[in-house]
């Protein structure tokens, strides 16, 4: 049953089988985008108190839940190389980092643009907003230690140990506004309840929230597969690849 996962946490197979799935989840990605843009910005009726405004959750709750998600992720892969020394792990974990950033900070904007219409002002110490804000400086601090470390094999065990520390922000973010009393509002989809948005809204939103899963996964793959052939560039297999595209 192990076979397979031991397969591919070869670098060597990983790399193949990412050539292989990054052009499909980048084309269902783009296809997702398109049905789901359409929906958010024709389809899709405006609130009856956010007015056209309401159109910014189709970018921004997709970008909040990848935030999380996508940390959970990084700090998940760097349990597994720090644990197991798995190479592909550690390259997954330095290749999710900027894409997890780049969605909390993608949050945190369109949340701003949301809140000066609706709340008055463009930002305030709100449980949520903070506690993202704070992921958003861990994604930076994680990636800061990559950089600042010049062995790449001991910057993803630093990385890894700031990301498991860093966790216990995640449960924090989702559940600040049950915790505490904040602006945010709560949440619109609960597991085990009714969604409380109309039919009409989350079929778009929720088509949103799979062309952001499959971008991540299209180019986190391609990053992941740069990161190791940066890894293995004195391996015979990553030398024939190179001297393969420079040939091209």
């Amino acid at each position: 049953m192990f076979e397979p996962l031991h397969k591919y946490g070869s670098a060597q197979h990983f790399y193949r089988l990412s050539r292989r799935l990054a052009p499909w989840f980048g084309v269902i990605a783009a296809l997702l985008f398109a049905v789901g843009l359409a929906g958010a910005l024709v389809w899709s009726p405006p609130d009856y108190q956010q007015g056209e405004g309401v159109r910014i959750i189709y970018v921004h709750v997709p970008s909040a839940w990848m935030s999380l998600m996508v940390y959970v992720i990084m700090a998940g892969a760097g349990a597994i190389g720090l644990i197991w020394k798995v190479k592909v792990a550690e390259a997954l974990a330095r290749g999710s980092a900027p894409l997890g950033a780049a969605f909390t900070f993608l949050a945190l904007a369109s949340g701003s643009l949301w809140g000066k219409p609706m709340w008055g002002t463009w930002w305030v110490w709100d449980a949520r907003l903070t506690s993202e804000l704070i992921l958003l400086f861990l994604y930076l601090g994680y990636m800061s230690l990559q950089t600042a470390i010049e062995d790449r094999r001991t910057a993803a065990r630093a990385g890894a140990v700031l990301a498991l520390v860093g966790l216990v922000n995640i449960p924090i973010i989702h559940f600040s506004v049950q915790w505490w009393s904040t602006l945010h509002q709560g949440p619109t989809l609960k597991p085990f309840a009714a969604p409380t948005i109309h039919t009409s809204m989350l079929i778009p939103l929720m088509v949103m929230v799979w062309a952001y899963m499959f971008y991540f996964a299209a180019v986190v793959l391609v990053r992941t597969r740069n990161e190791l052939l940066e890894l293995e560039r004195n391996s015979n297999w990553a030398r024939e690849i190179a001297a393969g595209e420079a040939a091209r």
